[in-house]
């Protein structure tokens, strides 16, 4: 089953070992950020634009240099800063981070903004948009060469506790994903619908146990069960 199923959310595995669940930003959040940040930088182009244009040729030069440093700089500056995102992103609630969950890191970061270039073939940003919603990470070329990501600034989180079962271990090996997805939804139930609950379960039983269910165990039971027994509670 996988994650995107159920969930947008992403396993990273720190090297020490440790996993963590983090949400990638997706299209409507980035290109709202993009859009923040675009007006920003046509704010100071046209207030710096007025202000040097009375200092001729020499104001020509240091307006071009300006443009430089809007264009290739200003993301790479504000993803280095502690909050690890330009201010149309930390409007949004988005960082950028290296696919590990660790601090981006300068090389990264400028690989991911110079090749803001390529993403834009063949117009408009159109190959970076067709990456971004083909992809269940939302990478663009940028980010799959830099080994970075885009995501929420906050760890995904169960919205309740677990309802109680018994603690049942899957018949099936499951991958990081899998059990990130299960636990996402076992955590979710008091705010689902029980039809709803009941949807998502069937779709995730056969990934689960190879057998069906029977009369007396519903696949939303064996799912809470398989929940539990994730989380700990064995």
């Amino acid at each position: 089953m996988p994650a995107a199923a159920l969930d947008t959310v992403y396993i990273a595995e720190a090297p020490e070992g440790i996993s963590f669940a983090l949400r990638p930003a997706g299209l409507s959040a980035r290109s709202y950020a993009y859009l923040i940040d675009l007006l920003i930088r046509a704010a100071v182009l046209i207030v710096s634009g007025t202000i040097l244009a009375s200092m001729s040729r020499f104001g020509s030069g240091i307006y071009l240099i300006l443009l430089f440093g809007l264009e290739w700089l200003y993301p790479v500056v504000f993803e280095l800063l502690p909050g690890a995102a330009t201010p149309g992103k930390r409007a949004l609630g988005l960082r950028v981070v290296m696919d590990s969950g660790l601090p981006v890191t300068p090389a990264a970061s400028l690989v991911r903004n110079l090749l803001r270039s390529a993403d834009f073939l063949p117009a408009g940003y159109a190959l970076g948009l067709l990456l971004l919603m083909l992809r269940p990470d939302f990478k663009r070329l940028g980010d799959l060469a830099a080994g970075t990501l885009v995501v929420h600034a906050t760890h995904a989180h169960l919205d309740g506790p677990l309802p109680e079962a018994e603690p049942e271990p899957p018949t099936r090996a499951l991958t990081l994903q899998q059990q990130a997805a299960i636990v996402a939804w076992a955590g979710r139930a008091a705010r689902l619908t029980p039809e709803r609950l009941d949807e998502l379960a069937t779709l995730a039983a056969p990934e689960v146990s190879a057998a069906p269910a029977t009369p007396r165990t519903s696949d939303t039971a064996r799912l809470m069960s398989v929940a539990q027994w994730l989380v700990g509670r064995r």
